[in-house]
């Protein structure tokens, strides 16, 4: 290997190390809200008291998802037609001053709207963080390097499912912790502009002359690119349906558990994260191996491992409808997570097979406005089957099928050869 080579391997995996707690806030004030549910209920009088209080909550957190998806959208155009660099740390330095602002509300409205400007602050990040990360890593890395980067977001959702506990702590509470993450993000906002660097954009073109960026081009050309491209529209709906039951998983498990079972907030919050974020950090792990040492010998080997984990999600929705104590949920919800990860680590390396590397945060931006308005509507729609008191199984069961359809979409992707045969000549 040259040393230009070499250097640029390095600054490859050190991006992604910078990345990693930037993702790990990202997810980890998601997290902390869903954990603290009582005691943010508790503290907040026009919402604990509401007799449709299930139903305000579920509407809160579809606000911030559906806010976030249609962010989306202009947070990947914006990362390809600028620079993903700025759009990271901006992202990062708004999200954490709305996230400080979260703990001093004193009204379920004002929670409504700090919710609503962290959907748009934080949906410019993972457009652009994936994509940067795809720059830099070409060919065997790539599945391993968005694996890596995604275990920064277990992480942050497992800090997150400590957070009952915090919240319970007379000394601390849960306004003490928004507020100390908020500022955390923002003095780490300010070395992470320094330190990243924007990946030159005939990275991966066989042709560095003939290179054609998103700016040269409108939104609307952009988009009709991307619809008419038969294999994302497959990879969109793929990413949107087991999509709507992880977002349940991750906003409405605590409360689930710590109903089903009686048990207390701290524990519920642990039992609801920590074990299936751990499987999942397995799961990106050994799926991010097995799919870049599985595309040395076949092309569709991160379609294939994917779908793997796909049938283990399909598996675990249905055993978390029916499971009858605390033991068998647990142990179904680390099936999902191992799942998960083989399907998280693999999205962004699908897409980066089917679509041209100037299109990619766009790309995935459409993917995250589909997905994510889609796992709005199941957040509010579960918070309203739960006041209506409709079987957890029952529910579970319709997004267990939905996830069984999904297997299918993805299996019928297929990769663009021309792309890869670009980007294999990139590396020689």
């Amino acid at each position: 290997m040259k040393e230009s080579d070499r250097s640029l391997s390095r600054l490859a995996w050190l991006l992604v190390v910078l990345l990693m707690p930037v993702a790990l806030l990202n997810y980890l004030d998601r997290q902390m809200l869903a954990s603290m549910q009582s005691s943010v209920m508790e503290s907040i009088p026009s919402l604990g008291k509401a007799e449709n209080k299930e139903e305000l909550w579920g509407l809160m957190l579809g606000q911030f998802k559906w806010v976030y998806a249609g962010f989306s959208l202009v947070g990947g155009y914006i990362a390809d037609r600028f620079s993903r660099r700025f759009t990271i740390c901006g992202s990062l330095f708004v999200w954490s001053a709305v996230t400080w602002w979260t703990g001093q509300v004193t009204t379920y409205y004002e929670l409504l709207w700090a919710r609503t400007l962290m959907g748009v602050s934080e949906a410019f990040y993972i457009p652009a963080a994936l994509a940067l990360i795809t720059d830099y890593h070409q060919g065997e890395t790539r599945s391993r390097a968005i694996g890596l980067h995604q275990l920064g977001i277990y992480l942050g959702v497992i800090a997150g499912g400590f957070g009952g506990y915090v919240a319970a702590n007379p000394d601390y509470g849960w306004r003490f912790a928004f507020s100390l993450c908020g500022g955390i993000g923002m003095l780490y906002a300010v070395p992470l502009v320094l330190l990243l660097r924007d990946a030159p954009k005939f990275a991966e073109a066989a042709n560095r002359d003939a290179v054609l960026t998103v700016g040269s081009q409108s939104p609307w050309s952009v988009l009709k690119e991307l619809l008419s491209n038969p294999s994302f529209v497959l990879l969109v709906l793929y990413f949107t349906l087991p999509a709507m039951a992880g977002w349940v998983v991750r906003d409405w498990m605590p409360s689930i558990l710590k109903k089903q079972y009686n048990i207390g907030q701290g524990q519920a919050g642990v039992a609801a994260t920590v074990y299936w974020q751990v499987a999942a950090i397995v799961g990106v792990v050994v799926g991010g191996w097995l799919a870049d040492r599985w595309m040395r010998s076949n092309q569709r080997g991160r379609i294939y491992v994917s779908a793997m984990g796909m049938m283990l999600i399909v598996v675990s929705i249905f055993g978390v409808g029916i499971a009858g104590t605390l033991v068998a949920s647990i142990g179904c919800l680390i099936v999902f997570g191992i799942g998960w990860g083989f399907f998280d680590c693999n999205n962004m390396p699908i897409l980066s097979q089917i679509i041209r590397p100037q299109f990619r945060a766009s790309g995935y931006g459409i993917m995250n406005f589909v997905s994510i308005s889609a796992g709005g509507v199941a957040d509010w729609g579960f918070g309203v089957m739960r006041d209506k008191n409709i079987p957890l199984h029952v529910i579970f069961s319709g997004f267990a099928m939905l996830a069984i359809i999904s297997v299918l979409l993805v299996l019928l992707i297929r990769p663009n050869a021309e792309i890869t045969r670009a980007e294999q000549a990139s590396q020689e």
